[in-house]
């Protein structure tokens, strides 16, 4: 029986497990030495690929920009360009000075209690603009100086109102404002006695016809489209009613081809104003099949008043006994009236003032408004007995420097 005799000491072996495992670590040395050489490249290579791409950027932005800093127009177009940018922010900030003859047409009464103005500034520059004014009371009968114009004239500002919004043709597109005249040469807003305000559509006007203007099949040699025209001022018309003809619109029935007026003051099938303000409401009684029609809550107030204070949006600064141009006596007055800031807003569109009655007075406003200025009263002389101690009724504690409250 054969015997293996191992003449290796143990030392002998444990030293060559140690070789081969030296080796072996030298083996994954090298290969992981590989590797990160290799990922360093790949690297390298990537990192050169993007400066190589960034300096080939950055010779075509300088070339561009050189490109257009030669452009000799470039500040004039970069500042046109941000001034277009801005035309929306202009426009809805701008305000419409010419806004103030009509206002005044409704606040100053010119019947038989007249108020003349003296002097008067508008300032538009504050949150809410507002009227400072001197101006002069004159009730025309006896006690010819006395509170009751003044007074009269304080409590009106609770019921002045503003009217705003848009004509629309048949189909219910708004008109352009630049398309409709709503006041003749003499400054007068258009009105018939029987019917109310009215305004005239120049409707063969460049963009003037907004239903013909997306018809793809729009006849463009006749754009009145079964409107009837009339002429005014050489200009083919057509008559857009802003007071709605009630007895004319309304109907039991709706019809597709007729004017039409529901009760709760919705308008169809005829050209119109939409106001963004007034609304009618129409209420049938048990007497009569014709509704009866009412104005809802008019929440457009002309004149902006302060609960706090009861001023009603007037703040009466002084009084006083004076003579007038006439020589008649009056009461001289100063003022400050705060409005409304929407009334002065350009993008408040065909804006009217309205009166307490609730109409507008459209009595030629240039003429109108020549009336309600004046000269001003003159201060009681010392030996007018009649002007420093004619008895003044003062309802709502304002200060008479001559004549005592």
């Amino acid at each position: 029986m054969a015997r293996e005799i191992n003449l290796v000491p143990d030392i002998k072996g444990e030293m060559i497990k140690t070789l081969k495992l030296r080796n072996f670590i030298f083996f994954l040395c090298i290969v992981v030495a590989a590797a990160a050489a290799g990922v360093t490249a790949l690297a390298g290579l990537i990192m050169g690929g993007q400066f190589s791409a960034i300096d080939g950027k950055k010779a075509t932005i300088n070339e561009l920009s050189n490109k257009l800093n030669s452009y000799t127009d470039l500040n004039d177009f970069l500042t046109f360009k941000d001034q277009l940018g801005n035309i929306s922010t202009l426009t809805s900030n701008k305000k419409v000075l010419s806004r103030t003859f009509d206002i005044l047409s409704a606040l100053i009464p010119t019947g038989a209690d007249t108020i003349k103005i003296s002097e008067l500034n508008v300032d538009l520059s504050g949150d809410a603009p507002t009227f400072s004014f001197d101006a002069q009371a004159n009730a025309g009968e006896e006690p010819l100086i006395d509170y009751r114009v003044l007074d009269s004239f304080k409590k009106s500002m609770d019921y002045m109102r503003y009217d705003y919004g848009s004509y629309v043709d048949r189909q219910g597109n708004t008109i352009p404002a630049y398309c409709m005249i709503e006041s003749g040469l003499d400054g007068a807003v258009f009105n018939d006695p029987a019917k109310g305000n009215y305004a005239y559509w120049t409707i063969n006007e460049d963009g003037c016809n907004p239903s013909a203007n997306n018809s793809e099949n729009a006849d463009s040699d006749n754009n009145n489209n079964g409107y009837a025209t009339e002429n005014y001022e050489g200009q083919t018309v057509v008559r857009i009613w802003r007071t709605p003809q009630f007895s004319d619109w309304y109907k039991t029935t709706p019809s597709d081809s007729q004017p039409y007026m529901s009760l709760d003051g919705t308008i169809s099938n005829v050209e119109h104003f939409e106001s963004s303000c007034v609304k009618y409401v129409g209420v049938i009684t048990s007497d009569s099949q014709n509704p009866k029609w009412n104005q809802a809550d008019n929440p457009c107030n002309l004149v902006q008043g302060s609960s706090e204070d009861g001023s009603n949006g007037i703040k009466i600064t002084d009084s006083s006994n004076g003579r007038g141009a006439d020589d008649q006596l009056v009461l001289r007055f100063s003022a400050i009236i705060t409005l409304n800031p929407q009334v002065y807003l350009f993008n408040n569109h065909h804006l009217l003032a309205l009166a307490p009655s609730g109409h507008h007075n459209v009595t030629d406003s240039y003429v109108q408004i020549q009336t309600m200025f004046g000269e001003r009263a003159a201060d009681c002389a010392a030996d007018d007995t009649a002007c420093n101690t004619n008895t003044n009724t003062d309802a709502n504690n304002d200060t008479n420097k001559n004549g005592g409250n």
